[in-house]
C-alpha cells in the first residue's frame, strides 16, 4: 500500500515517515524544503534501511501533483505540508492562506480527480483558541486568535464540506498539542530555520550555547509556580498517532477530529528543571512579560483517540528531554552537521 506524505521532510513528517516505513507502507514523499532540509530524508532512509521516492515540489504546483498521482497508485495521503509559525502568520497572512488553505484545496482537487479519498490531516490545538475549560475535548468551542490558527480551522471546515458532498471520503483531523523530543537514534529531530518558535527547542539551543537564555513569558499565572502549563507530547507518540489514524481511515468512511496529547500539563519551569536534571546541565532563564493571548493552562483530553483509534501517549517528560538533548548535542547546527 502506497502513502503520499506531504511535508514529509519536516519535524513531524520525518518521524511519521519512519513509523510508516517500519510498519510496511511504501511512501512517496513531497516537500518544497522551506521549513525543512533534504538531509532529513536521507536520515529517514538510514534509520529504516528502506528506500522511497522523494519529490521536491510545491503543493501549489497542480501539474506536478497530478504527475505524482499518475505515476504512482496512491492509496492514502498524510498531509503535513504548510507554514507553521504563529508570529510569522501575523506578519505574512497571505503566505499562510496561500500555502495552508490553497495548498490543501489543490491537494484535495487532485485526490478527487484520481479517486483517492483517504486523508490524515495535520491540524492543531490552536483551533480551540483561548479555551477556558480543561482538559480540552474535541467538542470544545472552536475559535482562533491568529492567521495560522485560522488556516487550520478553515482547512477543517473545507474538509467537512468535502465529506458532506461525498460520503466516500475518510478523513482524520489530528489536533496536536506541543510536540517535543526526537528519534532515539539522534539522527532526526527538530531543526527550525532561524529563531525557535517553541519553548522546547529554545531550551536545547540554550543548552548547546547557540542561545544565551530562555525567556519565560510571565510568572504570575494562577498555577503552582506561576508559569504557564502546556501539554507536551513526545514526537514518537505523535507519529504513532498518525499511523493509528491512517489505519482507521483506510477501513472506514467519515470525518473525525482527534486530540493528540498526553492529557496532563507541565509548567515552563517544570520543563526547564526536568531538562536540567536529564541533561546534567544548567539552563539560564529570564522572566519577561506575558504574551498577549497566552492562557495559564492548556492540556488535552485524549480519550477519544484512545477509544476510537486505540492510541495513547506512552512517553514521559524525562524521555522527551533526553531524546531532544541527544539530538541537539549530536547535531549542534541541526541538519547542517555532516554526521
Amino acid at each position: 500500500m502506497t502513502i503520499l506524505v506531504t511535508g514529509g521532510a519536516g519535524y513531524i513528517g520525518s518521524h511519521t515517515c519512519v513509523e510508516l516505513l517500519n510498519n510496511g507502507y511504501k511512501l512517496v514523499v513531497l516537500d518544497k524544503l522551506i521549513n525543512s532540509k533534504l538531509e532529513s530524508i536521507n536520515r529517514v532512509k538510514k534509520i529504516t534501511g528502506k528506500d522511497f521516492i522523494f519529490e521536491h515540489i510545491d503543493l501549489l504546483d497542480k501539474k506536478a501533483l497530478e504527475r505524482i498521482f499518475s505515476d504512482h497508485k496512491i492509496d492514502a495521503v498524510v498531509h503535513f505540508a504548510g507554514l507553521k509559525a504563529v508570529g510569522e502568520s501575523v506578519i505574512k497572512p497571505l503566505d499562510y492562506y496561500r500555502n495552508n488553505v490553497t495548498g490543501t484545496i489543490v491537494l484535495c482537487e487532485v485526490m478527487q480527480q484520481f479517486d483517492v479519498k483517504n486523508l490524515v490531516v495535520s491540524s492543531s490545538a490552536t483551533v480551540y483558541g483561548t479555551a477556558k475549560q480543561m482538559p480540552i475535548s474535541e467538542d470544545a468551542p472552536l475559535g482562533v486568535t491568529n492567521p495560522y490558527g485560522r488556516t487550520k480551522l478553515m482547512v477543517e471546515e473545507i474538509l467537512r464540506d468535502i465529506y458532506t458532498s461525498d460520503n466516500n471520503w475518510s478523513i482524520a483531523l489530528l489536533r496536536y498539542f506541543n510536540p517535543f523530543g526526537a528519534h532515539k537514534s539522534g539522527q532526526i529531530g527538530e531543526d527550525p530555520n532561524g529563531m525557535p518558535n517553541n519553548l522546547t527547542t529554545y531550551i536545547t539551543q540554550v543548552g548547546i550555547g547557540r542561545l544565551n537564555e530562555v525567556r519565560i513569558f510571565g510568572n504570575d499565572y494562577p498555577t503552582k509556580d506561576g508559569t504557564g502549563i502546556r501539554d507536551y507530547i513526545h514526537i514518537i507518540d505523535l507519529a504513532k498517532g498518525h499511523l493509528k489514524a491512517l489505519n482507521n481511515v483506510l477501513n472506514s468512511n467519515g470525518i473525525e477530529a482527534y486530540n493528540l496529547g498526553t492529557g496532563r500539563g507541565y509548567s515552563v519551569l517544570e520543563v526547564i528543571k526536568t531538562f536540567e536534571k536529564t541533561a546534567g546541565i544548567s539552563i539560564p532563564y529570564k522572566v519577561v512579560g506575558r504574551r498577549p493571548g497566552d492562557v495559564a493552562v492548556s492540556y488535552a483530553d485524549p480519550s477519544k483517540a484512545k477509544r476510537e483509534l486505540g492510541w495513547e501517549a506512552e512517553k514521559n517528560l524525562e524521555e522527551m528531554c533526553r531524546d531532544s538533548w541527544n539530538w541537539q548535542k549530536d547535531n549542534l547546527y541541526g541538519y547542517l552537521n555532516k554526521k
